[in-house]
């Protein structure tokens, strides 16, 4: 009798389908721990492709991935580093010009209070120049029978300033007084500049101390080159006060 080789559903599967069936069972058993370092030889050798399992190129790109971003991140941490010096060092300087700048402005500060005090301080009335004739001196020499202010000493057309900062309440002739000058000071008292051989100076003008309002004379009621000061409550005589007391109440020597 002769036998066939059975054909349809029911034929044997061919040597290249077994392997590739075989191959992919083991794999599952490999999957499952079964296949290990106890499997057969050839069972391990049939389960493992001839071009490897791909584990090797997966690691590689996965570290590859990995160094990317590991750069990435090193330079993101560099730029934020390059960041916050930039703006430590914007905050310094801007620090510094406020400092500087606060130091200008106490500077200017005290240049204009320097000015002002120097404005405001008060002086004698002719420079390094002394009293010969003191307050409520009595003699014959005088209507009232008595001296108004002080004489100071100063030869003919000597400078006379303002003992201090003012306005100027009158510039002229003043009778006995000659050539005068009033001036209305910054603290609402008056002083009075007589025999003034001229005047530089004219009413409603604003005088600081040391400012010159003429020159020195002997004009009016006088026996000589000198200026009568005084010292007042008013414009109008009859008003004054010690002179040589209010100069000293503002810081004069004399």
């Amino acid at each position: 009798m002769a036998f066939t080789r059975a054909t349809g559903k029911h034929r044997a599967p061919s040597r290249p389908a077994r392997r590739s069936t075989r191959a992919a069972g083991v794999a599952v058993l490999a999957a499952a721990g079964v296949v290990g370092a106890a499997a057969s030889p050839a069972l391990a050798a049939e389960a493992a492709p001839a071009g490897g399992t791909g584990l090797t190129q997966a690691v590689s790109m996965g570290s590859t991935l990995a160094d990317r971003i590991d750069a990435q991140a090193e330079a993101q941490l560099r730029q934020a580093e390059l960041a916050a010096k930039a703006e430590a060092q914007a905050e310094a300087e801007r620090r510094a010009e406020a400092r500087a700048e606060e130091a200008r402005e106490a500077e200017a500060r005290a240049a204009r209070a320097a000015e002002r005090a120097r404005l405001n301080a008060f002086r004698l009335p002719v420079a390094g120049s002394y009293v010969t004739t003191g307050y409520r001196s009595g003699g014959s020499l005088w209507s009232s029978g008595s001296h108004s202010g002080v004489d100071f000493r100063a030869a003919s057309g000597s400078s006379v300033v303002a003992v201090g900062a003012g306005t100027v309440v009158e510039a002229g002739w003043g009778g006995a007084y000659g050539n005068n000058v009033v001036l209305r000071m910054t603290d609402g008292t008056y002083t009075q500049y007589g025999h003034l051989s001229s005047i530089d100076v004219s009413v409603g003008q604003s005088v600081a101390a040391g400012r010159q309002i003429g020159l020195s004379g002997s004009t009016g009621n006088s026996t000589g080159p000198h200026l009568h000061f005084e010292a007042r409550t008013t414009p109008d005589y009859g008003s004054d006060m010690d002179p040589v007391a209010y100069l000293r109440s503002h810081g004069v020597q004399l």
